[in-house]
């Protein structure tokens, strides 16, 4: 049986097929540190898992309404209002399987063969193929490290055509940490207003903020952007919930209708229990997300002060998430024979192999140059890995 062409496009996930790997070795004994798979490696907080728990023993078990409970959908209108100062009522908030879901939803409501979508590089690497798989075509636009990997207004201006359907803006940034600011949204605002196109803002990382910024997304620039955006967020990376699925997108009443529709035809509701628990972490105490950005704090600069303190590498310092974006290419073409680095992805592999360190290549987010870390793991782990890798990078040199 032949497969569909758009599947021959589609490439498999290079997080997880690196992480894939780590494990392979793992499981053969080899002791590996990994720096690839975005997940915050604390445990989901304790009154989140209890609302789960006992939504179990009231036998909240069954099928829900297609887009979500109306409780959720309150506790998330009343999340965009007190976080964001931005008004929604249920009929414009979806609930989804996670925020890759949501995503998904709204490239399938939207977009029509032909459609391009332009998605600043680096990107997260399901960007293009969640447009791929709607027919559509990414056009990838580079940043600079100088501009610390954001979108500037001429770089969107040059890349909309008559066939731009949407923009695709994540802040803070995976796999670079950058953050927004409101002049720099202000001034992509009147290129995108302008134009008359839609923007997804994608802020799952919103709360993982640091060195005193305040978040701000495009939505909430002006009520006529606000129009033409779309967010999307979750409770994955705030709350330590990735397994629990649960994403959610807030955008005018005709486009949530559409996501809506097609949920019910490919997933139905998202699971009944996670949708309680996402309450309780919604509307519940902060203070488990303050004291995570705390440690993701400590750990973030001790990794940037070690990643630029060796020679040849050097690091924009991330202002969110908990990513790392360093350039690398200063090893590329090093070393002898048998270890020579031609990119991002041999580089990885020689690390893997040579360091017993995994990382995920540059090339997956659209910049060969560089190789993303993920310090969601503890900062002992993260010692050791960059003892690892100084001491192999040593040896291409």
């Amino acid at each position: 049986m032949l497969l569909s062409e758009r599947i021959k496009r589609i490439k498999p996930s290079p997080t997880l097929a690196m992480n894939a790997k780590a494990l392979s070795m793992r499981a053969a004994g080899i002791d590996v540190i990994s720096f690839g798979v975005g997940e915050p490696d604390f445990e989901t907080p304790g009154h989140i898992r209890d609302e789960a728990v006992q939504a179990i023993e009231d036998g909240f078990t069954r099928y829900t309404a297609v887009g979500g409970i109306p409780e959720l959908k309150d506790a998330i209108t009343e999340k965009f209002r007190r976080d964001n100062n931005l008004s929604y009522e249920r009929d414009q908030i979806l609930v989804s399987c996670g925020g890759k879901h949501v995503l998904y939803n709204i490239a399938q409501a939207l977009l029509n063969p032909g459609d391009e979508v332009i998605i600043a590089a680096p990107y997260w690497v399901s960007y293009p193929p969640i447009v791929i798989l709607a027919g559509a075509d990414p056009v990838i636009v580079g940043t600079r490290e100088a501009d610390d990997f954001k979108l500037s207004p001429e770089s969107l201006e040059a890349a909309i055509t008559p066939r731009t359907k949407l923009l695709i803006l994540n802040s803070p940034s995976n796999p670079t940490g950058s953050v927004y600011t409101e002049s720099e949204l202000d001034a992509l605002a009147e290129v995108i207003l302008k134009h008359n196109i839609c923007v997804v803002s994608d802020e799952i990382y919103e709360k993982l903020i640091f060195d005193g910024r305040l978040f701000c997304g495009i939505a909430q620039v002006s009520e006529e952007l606000k129009s033409k955006t779309i967010v999307v967020n979750g409770v994955s990376k705030t709350y330590a919930m990735t397994g629990w699925r649960i994403g959610y997108a807030a955008g005018a009443r005709e486009i949530i209708a559409g996501m809506t529709k097609i949920q019910s035809q490919s997933t139905s509701n998202p699971n009944s229990i996670a949708q309680k628990a996402a309450v309780v972490a919604l509307n519940g105490p902060q203070d488990p997300v303050q004291a995570m950005v705390r440690v993701f704090d400590e750990r973030r600069k001790y990794l940037l002060q070690r990643l630029n303190a060796i020679p040849g590498v050097r690091c924009n310092m991330p202002g969110g998430a908990f990513y790392a974006f360093p350039n690398l290419s200063y090893y590329f073409n090093a070393g002898t024979k048998a270890t020579t680095t031609k990119g991002s992805s041999d580089l990885c592999e020689y690390l893997l192999t040579e360091a017993r360190v995994a990382l995920v290549p540059g090339i997956a987010f659209g910049d060969d140059d560089f190789m993303r870390f993920s310090y969601a793991t503890g900062l002992e782990t993260i010692r050791e890995g960059l003892d690892r890798i100084e001491e192999a990078l040593g040896k291409l040199v």
